[in-house]
């Protein structure tokens, strides 16, 4: 074989194997999070790790045809390498089993959530998207709340801290719209949405002077905010049914916040806490990785 060929063929094979190993740590991210429920390392998340390992096949693909063409195959065996064609061949077959689970299990059908009630699918002529259209996109999965023990809890710059039960939440006046939430993602869904205005529950908190920003805290640890005008100017609800149906833990019951002309990552479930704050400078859980605080949806989500 010529000196130029032999060169190529080493480098063709260094760079699918740097290839091969990011295509299976991305593979087996993946999987780990359908195993454990979760995945997030910095930047790094389900979304994420899955996007990595799709344009990482590109390149495989590529570099694999063209090993082929400099060394086809159908004679690895007959190689007197035999131990190393093994070990290549091992590697394409491990990589197509994770690439073909990871697409599987990204574009495969899901079990139907179970709702408590009947999910209407048009409101007033407007069809409505399903609560399985969603994609599940959180940090920690899905997280499951005991409605007995939970509490809401309203804290900050209030003169009148409140701690609420489930039904003492639900028990205010209630409201409905339809509102489309986008994902940053490229998706969206338009949901009838139930719930109780988050202006009302300030307001029976009585803020104090300086609070200017108001803070939503999760159950897994995930937060966002927001300027207290935005909710005090706003019919923004923080919602407890959808379609009809009591919002169920995959969609982040107890509560989701419906931030109207906001990007999804705006739109906090399993909302545990609630706090008011003179610091608008905040950053939540995607914001202080490099999203858009605003979140407003006639910008980029990746403004800063």
């Amino acid at each position: 074989m010529p000196e130029n060929q032999k060169k190529i063929k080493k480098i063709l094979r260094w760079a699918l194997a740097v290839i091969t190993v990011l295509v299976i740590i991305s593979g087996l991210g993946i999987t780990y999070y359908n195993t454990i429920g979760y995945l997030t390392f910095g930047l790094l998340d389900k979304t994420m790790a899955f996007w990595i390992h799709f344009y990482l096949l590109v390149p495989f693909v590529i570099l694999f045809i063209l090993h082929i063409f400099f060394q086809p195959i159908f004679r690895a065996f007959k190689n007197e390498n035999l131990k190393k064609n093994l070990l290549f061949i091992l590697s394409i077959i491990i990589v197509l089993a994770i690439s073909i689970y990871v697409l599987a299990g990204q574009f495969g059908p899901s079990q139907p959530i179970k709702l408590d009630n009947v999910e209407v699918k048009e409101y007033k002529g407007q069809k409505l998207s399903s609560v399985n259209d969603f994609r599940e996109n959180s940090i920690k999965g899905p997280q499951y709340i005991n409605k007995d023990t939970y509490r809401l809890e309203i804290t900050g710059l209030v003169n009148n801290p409140k701690n609420y039960t489930y039904n003492e939440v639900i028990s205010h006046q209630n409201y409905e719209k339809v509102v489309k939430l986008d994902c940053v993602e490229g998706w969206d869904v338009t949901i009838l949405w139930r719930g109780i205005l988050v202006k009302d529950l300030i307001k029976e908190s009585n803020p104090k002077p300086n609070a200017n920003t108001v803070i939503f805290y999760a159950n897994d640890g995930y937060s966002t905010s927001f300027p207290l005008d935005y909710l005090k100017n706003n019919n923004i609800l923080l919602a407890y049914k959808m379609n009809n149906a009591t919002i169920p833990p995959e969609r982040g019951f107890p509560f989701q916040l419906v931030a109207e002309s906001k990007w999804g990552y705006k739109w906090i479930k399993w909302i545990t806490k609630i706090e008011l704050s003179d610091d608008p400078n905040y950053r939540g859980y995607w914001e202080s990785r490099g999203y858009s605080n605003s979140g407003d949806l006639n910008e980029s989500f990746l403004k800063n």
